[in-house]
């Protein structure tokens, strides 16, 4: 069986890794350079766009950001699979926030604004403090204001303004009352064409200036474990989706909202690969394929510690029992996410005293905070 898959990064690649045992053969297409390429290898290249959905089974996806155009031309040859609709709504807010509604899905209150008037609509409707994100592309701190008194009100609302006159119409700004949450969470689900449904347990998730550093998975509590399961197979079915849909949920009390949408495997699922009998890449590919899903139950307490901008960690690592490192092959660059490390453990406590020494021997100035987060959980 042959899929393609819309991007060639790192997802891409742990997708091709994780299938080529099943016999699946996983090429990609490079959106840069408008050829499909080996994810393993992107130098080898076989032709164009066109020829690569001539040559595969299945179309899927590793990112939402994707051309319409492209998506377009996959969606005609009946082979993209989640839907074209699916994935634009992993890029555009607005899309997200109408899903959510149309689900009667918990999330944040919130207005979308393409106006003053509507601006002026969220300052009355909603509390502050407001955070306003970018409708399409914004992620990771960029494309988002935060409002904290409303003297900073014209201020915000004049960088916005700029904002979205220089989309030429195409964007819009989603504000959401803030929530205080007591940590963020996520669920990562798969589905198949057929309907079925497995999910991952609930991981949370710790981020450090806006970036995710470190997820950890463990034993799930019941309750939001079924919020989670009930929202995911809301969404997947209301899309028909097929593959792996990731959901971040901000945990208030007893209650998840939904924060974000990912139409695709999820960087806080990364620790599947050694915390569960099937990966979350092989699984969307299975989905995607129409196969029997694979176990989603978790093996071990796992936690996935992202590596931002650089290209090795002492090798001392390498003694730690049951760690893991998983290279993307890039060149580096501050911030950029180059690869990252699973470390596990037979017992929740077995794997804190793991991390306690990894935490020791990578270093802190590109780790800033792992060793208090780590500190804090046990």
């Amino acid at each position: 069986m042959n899929v393609l898959v819309l991007g060639a990064g790192q997802l891409a690649r742990m997708m091709a890794l994780a299938t080529m045992p099943l016999g699946i053969n996983v090429k990609a297409y490079d959106v840069g350079t408008k050829t499909v390429v080996n994810p393993l290898d992107t130098s080898s290249t076989y032709g164009s766009l066109s020829d690569g959905i001539e040559a595969c089974d299945w179309i899927t996806a590793e990112f939402e950001h994707i051309a319409h155009d492209v998506l377009a031309e996959c969606e005609t040859s009946g082979k993209l699979k989640p839907s074209a609709d699916a994935i634009k709504i992993g890029g555009d807010r607005r899309l997200e926030k109408q899903l959510l509604e149309s689900c009667n899905v918990a999330n944040a209150k919130h207005v979308i604004i393409e106006t003053k008037t509507d601006f002026d609509e969220a300052l009355n409707e909603l509390s502050l403090p407001i955070i306003f994100k970018s409708a399409l592309e914004g992620y990771d701190g960029k494309g988002q204001w935060r409002l904290k008194n409303k003297e900073e009100a014209d201020n915000i609302w004049s960088d916005m303004a700029s904002f979205i006159e220089a989309s030429n119409g195409k964007q819009a700004i989603v504000a959401e009352q803030m929530v205080p949450f007591d940590r963020e969470v996520s669920l990562v689900g798969v589905r198949n064409q057929s309907g079925d449904v497995k999910v991952y347990p609930l991981t949370e998730n710790h981020h450090t200036n806006g970036v995710l550093t470190i997820s950890l998975a463990l034993a799930s509590e019941k309750v939001l474990q079924e919020q989670a399961e009930k929202a995911f197979s809301k969404l997947a079915n209301k899309l028909d989706y097929a593959g792996v849909l990731a959901i971040e949920f901000f945990q208030v009390g007893n209650e998840l909202l939904v924060n974000e949408l990912a139409p695709r495997v999820h960087n806080s699922g990364h620790w599947t690969q050694q915390g569960a009998d099937t990966c979350q890449f092989e699984n969307h590919i299975r989905g995607v394929c129409n196969l029997p899903l694979g176990s989603t139950s978790l093996i071990r307490p796992t936690a996935m510690i992202n590596v931002l901008g650089e290209d090795s960690v002492p090798q001392e690592t390498l003694s730690v029992d049951s760690l893991t490192q998983h290279w993307y092959g890039k060149s580096k660059r501050p911030g950029r996410k180059m690869g990252h490390i699973n470390v596990s453990g037979q017992t929740k406590s077995e794997l804190f005293s793991r991390l306690e020494v990894v935490a020791k021997q990578l270093p802190t100035g590109a780790f800033p905070d792992l060793a208090d987060y780590i500190a804090g959980k046990k």
